[in-house]
């Protein structure tokens, strides 16, 4: 009976961490229909969200697009490597690895980064003294991070795709000795609109969820520094499950035949 009375507790805490989350979720996407806007917040947040994860986003993409050229091509020695090689880049960087890996590099570093931000200023209650200064912390605090990351995702994913192609090209002509010309050919040739468009969707989906999770984690942080910490480690990892699980589910909707 134990044993069955920690399955139950376990069962309804999940449950009514999905009822809480679900609710802050709706009262988010509720405030961002509705004025007033922080335009400054707005532009900041792009700036620490978009601008500031370029690098590591930029770095990622280019030695990926790198490794998986040669991972195909010793793979596929025995085909025709050269067109395996750029269709299979292209597809897999636009499709699949660009808004993944700069989905799950972002989550890392903004998601826990707003958690830690949210969840200092709940302990230290600058968001109830927000409140009291007749302030709404979701207008002021959350639509601001979700409209930033919702935004800038894409973008960078689309920055991702290109150097992670470029990454492909540049280990392929250089290390494999492959034709430039013949590369860009089949490259472009063989990658669609659709591809990179469905690329895009998916960043844009990835940053609500960086955005959400580190918000939620971080709005409701209690216990201290303690509790900040675990505030900024359930935000990353929960963000991370939740975009790899959502690429599974975006995969399946946008490509079902």
């Amino acid at each position: 009976m134990n044993f069955l009375a920690i399955i139950g507790r376990v069962v309804l805490e999940t449950l009514g961490e999905i009822g809480k989350l679900s609710v802050f979720t709706w009262t988010t996407l509720t405030h961002i229909l509705r004025p007033p806007y922080f335009g400054r917040l707005l532009l900041q947040q792009m700036m620490r969200i978009g601008y500031f994860s370029l690098p590591v986003v930029a770095l990622t993409a280019f030695f990926t697009g790198g490794a998986l050229a040669l991972q195909i091509y010793y793979g596929g020695s025995q085909f025709n490597s050269e067109l395996i090689v750029a269709s299979i880049v292209a597809l897999g960087i636009t499709r699949e690895l660009g808004p993944v890996m700069a989905g799950l590099m972002v989550a890392g570093r903004v998601s826990a980064a707003i958690a830690a931000e949210l969840g200092t200023m709940r302990v230290t209650e600058q968001i109830d003294a927000l409140t009291t200064l007749s302030t709404n912390p979701y207008k002021y605090l959350v639509v601001p991070r979700v409209l930033a990351a919702v935004i800038t995702l894409p973008l960078l994913v689309f920055i991702a795709d290109i150097l992670g192609v470029m990454g492909g090209f540049i280990v392929s002509t250089q290390s494999l000795e492959f034709n430039a010309g013949v590369y860009i050919k089949n490259t472009y040739d063989f990658l669609k609109a659709d591809d990179v468009t469905s690329g895009l969707i998916k960043a844009a989906v990835f940053g609500f969820v960086i955005a959400i999770m580190g918000c939620y984690h971080g709005f409701n942080s209690k216990g201290g520094a303690q509790g900040v910490g675990r505030a900024t480690t359930n935000a990353v990892v929960t963000a991370s499950i939740l975009i790899l699980a959502t690429n599974y589910v975006m995969t399946s909707l946008l490509f079902a035949k």
